[in-house]
């Protein structure tokens, strides 16, 4: 009799036990799917893991059906799933939940996803009848405004006569929506008015966009060729080399020079970059040299379109190039060659909820250690880890220390709004020397960013007599304001309220925001540059399948010329015509309680201000601080990254922090505040008996409270060189121990490994 281990898609430890009936013998195999029972009634879609003919000691069920022909997963893939159970201490389960699309794992079949769109009904496709129907649309302003927005968003409003002067673009009904913060009632109005029309289309095709065209690949400057050869040359010796170029040397023209290389080896190559909003101008880079050899995979693509992805990778003509998001490391390769990290520094790249609470970067290393292939690690503010691995020999490293055709970095000028808000000489959040240089950009026909890292109207709303905050009744946090959509809203848990007409605590009706989101800066430009054409880039904005590449490229061809962000800004995007960035307020980075705030802050600011004069003049950057005394302040005006670095690695060898020490950190989370204060407690001194100092804690996270959840957090420290499979097993141990307790029965506990 054989039996079969397979992984269940649930966040359950190792693998399970399933007899194998002998109609099933020949058309099992590692990798393939199988319909497993669980329970008394429920089914899944398991995977084998592994065939034996060890008969365990309990009664096993037999399996049920076998789904596939051949395996959908790669002994590489469960190598690295593996891997990251075990590293980052996530059930198995969990990682086979995360890696596979859902078309692949459930037991509803998958189909193409369809889409609603929006077009302009054709009597109204000329200046005059559009003229003539937005005037009767006088007293339905709202209808007035949906439309005004579609067609701005589809480009109807270019029209001369008949003719439009820019091409017309298709747009979705959410796009629509989430553009114009409209319900779908309005836009129902419109349609039953026979002014706008819809029809279904189906979306999340493959890339069969246009043959490739190597010969379109452009010359290396000669910094890029000698970066490109000392590459080639540590690749013999290294598995993994860093790249650490300045903003805009050019590092992306490097990367393609190296997947050709790769191609005519007959490799596949595994393209990561942090964001999807980073996936839109390289994809257009790529698709103009390799065409349909290249494959897009993200979060924001169609389940059915992973699906289909994922198959075309395990068929034989898979995609030789793959780009992508986080999760693309998860894919299967069948003759991975190289791996580029892109922005490698960036904290994306770590997935936080849910588990496995893994860091893509590492993971695309360890794959790549797997498939014999080389790593590529590339970013302008290398992580304090990748730079101290570069600089003690584990990695290679090369460096690029020029803008591409010699232009040069931005200058940046820092400007003390602590002193200018005391002399009172501020409007709003801008200083005058950052206005001024804004209406000087745009009056010269140049575009300007402007980067503020919140979302939303403003941070909070107060009460002026008595200062009451309104607060989520889910998490321990303060509701953000959202003009716009007329709303509080909570950034933990999702939930929205209504925005109270008087204070609840002492009647009173007044009730101001404080603080400033990208929302908010969003209505005082207005206000300030009523002649600019404005775009805001943050979580808001860009939640639809097409916003990101809309936003990008309506302000690549000059359609905005004033673009407003947040974090997202920062990430490594191209724009040819920026001659100015402000960064409206330092402090809101550095005044943060994390070891780590001072590195991110370095890197934002400097990758952010790389945004300005990438082609043409040198570019200006208005830094706005409330303390320019700070070394990192002027280590970032100098672009000195590696008094930065010297700096921060003496502070953190002094308080045993990464590169020196590995942190875990191990949340407890329940419904009672003293069931888990008391867990907290007893597990703290169960692994203080364990490690000793190098236990912290339990403490309060600084958000404790989290969709009704109450939180307790331990960290752990550990030096590099410690059996740390043997901290796993106490941990577990440890685990173990406090769920049996019949107290702690429903108590959360979960790990998070090298913590961003």
């Amino acid at each position: 009799m054989k039996y079969v281990d397979v992984i269940l898609p649930l966040p359950l430890e190792g693998t399970f036990t399933y007899s194998l009936p002998e109609d099933f013998v020949d058309s099992v195999a590692q990798g393939v799917r199988v319909l497993v029972p669980l329970g008394r009634s429920k089914k899944y879609i398991a995977l084998v893991d592994h065939i034996h003919e060890n008969k365990p000691e309990f009664q096993c069920k037999p399996i049920i059906e076998v789904l596939d022909r051949a395996p959908i997963v790669l002994d590489s893939q469960l190598r690295l799933w593996k891997w990251i159970s075990d590293y980052y201490m996530s059930p198995l389960g969990d990682v086979y939940h995360a890696a596979l699309p859902l078309g692949l794992k459930s037991l509803d079949k998958y189909k193409p996803k369809m889409e609603l769109y929006i077009g302009l009904v054709e009597k109204y496709r000329s200046e005059e009848s559009l003229k003539v129907l937005l005037n009767i649309l006088n007293r339905a302003s709202k209808q007035q405004k949906v439309l005004i927005d579609f067609l701005t968003l589809s480009h109807w409003d270019t029209l001369e006569n008949t003719v439009p002067k820019e091409q017309i673009q298709e747009i979705t009904r959410d796009e629509l929506m989430n553009v114009s913060h409209c319900t779908s009632a309005i836009i129902k109005a419109l349609l039953d008015r026979g002014i706008l029309y819809s029809y279904e289309k189906e979306v999340g095709r493959l890339n069969t966009v246009s043959q490739p065209h190597l010969d379109r690949i452009k010359v290396l400057a000669s910094a890029q060729q000698i970066a490109y050869d000392e590459i080639l040359r540590q690749f013999q010796e290294k598995s993994v080399v860093l790249l650490h170029g300045v903003t805009s040397s050019g590092k992306t023209e490097i990367y393609i020079h190296l997947i050709k290389k790769a191609l005519e080896a007959h490799q596949q190559v595994l393209y990561l970059l942090p964001e999807i909003a980073l996936t839109v101008q390289i994809m257009q880079r790529l698709q103009k040299v390799f065409g349909n050899r290249l494959g897009i995979y993200h979060s924001k693509y169609s389940d059915a379109e992973r699906v289909e992805i994922w198959k075309k990778q395990l068929s034989d003509e898979p995609y030789d190039v793959i780009l992508g998001a986080r999760s693309a490391v998860l894919l299967p390769f069948q003759k991975l060659g190289l791996v580029i990290v892109d922005e490698e520094h960036e904290t994306s790249f770590k997935q936080q909820d849910p588990s496995p609470r893994y860091h893509a970067r590492n993971a695309a290393i360890v794959l790549a250690m797997m498939s014999g292939a080389k790593t590529l690690l590339g970013s302008a503010t290398p992580s304090m880890e990748s730079y101290y691995n570069a600089s003690i020999g584990k990695y290679g490293l090369v460096k690029l220390k020029t803008r591409y055709n010699n232009i040069q970095l931005p200058k940046i000028e820092v400007i003390d709004i602590k002193d200018r808000q005391r002399r009172k000489v501020m409007s709003g959040p801008f200083s005058t020397e950052l206005l001024k240089a804004v209406r000087n950009a745009l009056a010269e026909g140049k575009q300007v960013i402007l980067f503020q890292n919140r979302r939303g109207f403003a941070p909070m709303i107060e009460c002026k007599v008595c200062g009451w905050v309104p607060k989520c009744d889910n998490c321990d946090v303060s509701l953000t304001l959202h003009k716009n959509l007329n709303q509080l809203t909570c950034h933990y848990c999702g939930f929205t309220y209504r925005i109270p007409t008087e204070c609840p605590n002492c009647g009173s009706t007044e009730l101001t925001s404080r603080g400033y989101g990208t929302e908010k800066i969003e209505d005082y430009i207005r206000e300030l540059f009523p002649e600019a054409r404005v775009a805001r880039m943050d979580l808001d904005t860009t939640r639809t399948r097409n916003a990101y590449e809309r936003l990008i490229d309506d302000f690549s061809s000059g359609r905005t010329n004033l673009l407003i962000g947040t974090q997202m800004i920062s990430k490594g995007l191209d724009f040819d015509n920026v001659s100015v960035v402000g960064i409206l307020n330092a402090n809101n980075m550095l005044n943060y309680p994390d070891f780590r705030a001072y590195e991110h802050a370095f890197m934002m600011m400097s990758q952010v201000s790389g945004r300005a004069g990438r082609k043409g003049k040198q570019g200006l950057v208005l830094l706005q601080t409330k303390s320019p005394e700070l070394p990192i302040i002027s280590q970032v005006v100098d672009n000195d990254f590696e008094g930065f670095y010297k700096n921060l690695l003496q502070e953190r060898l002094m308080f045993h922090y990464p590169p020196f020490y590995r942190l875990i950190e191990v949340f407890l989370k329940h419904k009672k505040e003293d069931v888990v204060s008391s867990a907290g407690y007893e597990l703290g001194n169960k692994l203080k008996s364990w490690f000793g100092e190098r236990v912290l804690g339990p403490d309060k996270p600084a958000v404790a409270r989290v969709k009704t959840l109450f939180i307790r957090r331990i960290i752990i420290k550990l030096e590099i060189g410690i059996d740390y499979k043997k901290v796993r097993g106490y941990l577990h141990h440890a685990q173990e121990q406090m769920i049996k307790n019949p107290r702690y029965g429903v108590l959360q506990i979960y790990y998070d490994v090298d913590p961003l």
